[in-house]
């Protein structure tokens, strides 16, 4: 292998194996000693642990090997090797927690009484862990791997598919779980959910213009001289008076909303202007990599 490959892996290898580190302490930290609960499989180990005391190290990893070679399959093989970097990550680092809890190193974070303060920084924890995994294309198995199909199927956003399936197994935990310890899991797991989507679209938002006017030309112009923003005009046809047009594609910060649409307006009152969320900007005037 030469080194730009090596580089490369890397560059995707090591941000996995933070964010596995991150999500295991949150769980060993946060989680299991307040008697919470977590979504997917990762439910399931800790369940296996209040109830018999079996180490999620070795419950994660156990239950994991089967849907590995699923994922194997379904995401192909460049996927999941990645996931099964996260698998492998994922079962080490809670065993080295599990190891410094054991020999006094960390001391978890209890609580009889501010739950609602251990339920906000285990969501963000377990989020940023999990978010920081699958930004850079693992999957720490489990239902993580579902969230990925679905997500490649169907388009539905990762946290939304986390949010939906961790619903159902924290449901079922009822029967093991205290009812006040599941209401408080739940606000984590919406934290962990919004943490998600956050760092895998990126933390810079901007607003992406779509202006459909006989002047979009000039629009274009003056954005250019006056903004400083790159336009891109877009050759079009108007379905019912079958008229040839352009629009006019401009992407800005949430600051110059304003500004270019009073641009818009002064050129042409009657131009139809769409304006959508965008997320992670890349190149010139904004950020690049």
């Amino acid at each position: 292998m030469n080194t730009s490959k090596l580089s490369s892996y890397a560059k995707t290898v090591l941000p996995i194996f933070l964010g596995t580190a991150i999500y295991a302490f949150g769980l060993l930290y946060f989680i299991i000693p307040n008697k919470l609960m977590e979504g997917g499989l990762t439910g399931v180990t800790i369940l296996l642990n209040y109830a018999f005391g079996i180490s999620p190290s070795i419950s994660n990893f156990v239950l994991n090997v089967p849907l590995f070679f699923l994922g194997w399959k379904i995401l192909g093989g460049r996927q999941i090797i990645y996931t099964g970097v996260g698998i492998s990550s994922l079962t080490f680092f809670l065993w080295l927690f599990e190891r410094l809890i054991e020999t006094g190193w960390i001391v978890p974070f209890s609580t009889e009484h501010d739950y609602i303060l251990v339920a906000l920084y285990a969501g963000v924890t377990l989020g940023a862990g999990l978010g920081i995994v699958f930004r850079f294309g693992g999957t720490t198995g489990g239902s993580d791997i579902i969230a990925r199909i679905l997500g490649r199927k169907y388009g539905w956003s990762m946290g939304q598919v986390i949010l939906m399936v961790d619903v159902i197994i924290i449901g079922l935990s009822l029967i093991y779980i205290k009812k006040e310890n599941i209401l408080y899991t739940l606000v984590a797991v919406y934290i962990a959910s919004k943490v998600i989507d956050f760092i895998q679209e990126g933390a810079y938002a901007a607003k992406a213009f779509t202006i459909i006017s006989d002047y979009a030309p000039e629009i274009a112009d003056v954005i250019t001289k006056d903004m400083e923003r790159g336009v891109t005009l877009i050759p079009a046809i108007g379905a019912y008076s079958k008229q040839a047009k352009h629009m006019a594609y401009c992407v800005v910060s949430r600051q110059e909303i304003r500004r270019l649409t009073g641009i818009a307006k002064s050129i042409d009152p009657r131009a139809f202007i769409i304006i959508s969320e965008v997320h992670d900007v890349h190149g010139e005037g904004f950020r690049e990599e």
